[in-house]
């Protein structure tokens, strides 16, 4: 788990949850924490790390399935035992499912801003505490319409974006705007 980049206390507390790259390659975090860190206390979590997922074969087919044969349960389980506090959480792709189950389990959720979380859309039950989801209108994996509406969470989808949307600066301003005003 890496540390936080702003140790003000004064400031609420928000955890950045990694897609299934982990820190690896998360080069664009920086259009996240830099800007955030002015009005929260962060705490990024490597989800690889979290899950205990092998990371020596680092295709994206060999981190999916770890992650699907226990390594979402056991990051939700690391999770829980590292915060028991209320916390908003951003979260992306694999990371918004731990962070779903998360709230689901601890009942700690105050926010969540959950993108490109794709697997959401095999959930039956939604966590307490204001949700918001961001997909790529051209993700192929994005939850269908009727999930959307049977789980009632505000949800924008991008026009013209793929899975990755959220590797990019002007995702992360959207993004940004959105955290800050609780939109």
């Amino acid at each position: 788990m890496s540390g936080s980049t702003n140790l003000t206390s004064q400031y609420p507390r928000l955890l950045i949850l990694s897609d299934l790259w982990g820190i690896e390659r998360s080069d664009w975090l920086k259009y996240y924490t830099e800007p955030l860190s002015q009005k929260f206390h962060i705490q990024y979590y490597d989800c690889c790390e979290l899950g205990g997922v092998n990371t020596s074969d680092y295709t994206e087919e060999v981190l999916h399935r770890q992650f699907v044969q226990g390594g979402i349960d056991r990051a939700v389980a690391q999770l829980t035992a590292l915060e028991r506090e209320p916390v908003h959480i951003l979260a992306f792709s694999i990371g918004g499912l731990i962070a779903w189950k998360f709230g689901l389990t601890t009942g700690n959720l105050q926010s969540l801003y959950a993108v490109s979380s794709t697997r959401l859309r095999h959930e039956h039950q939604k966590p307490r505490g204001y949700l918001k989801l961001f997909y790529g209108a051209n993700d192929p994996f994005v939850p269908e319409q009727g999930w959307l509406d049977r789980m009632q969470i505000p949800y924008k989808i991008f026009s013209g974006q793929e899975h990755t949307l959220y590797t990019s600066r002007d995702f992360a301003n959207t993004i940004m705007h959105e955290i800050n005003t609780g939109r």
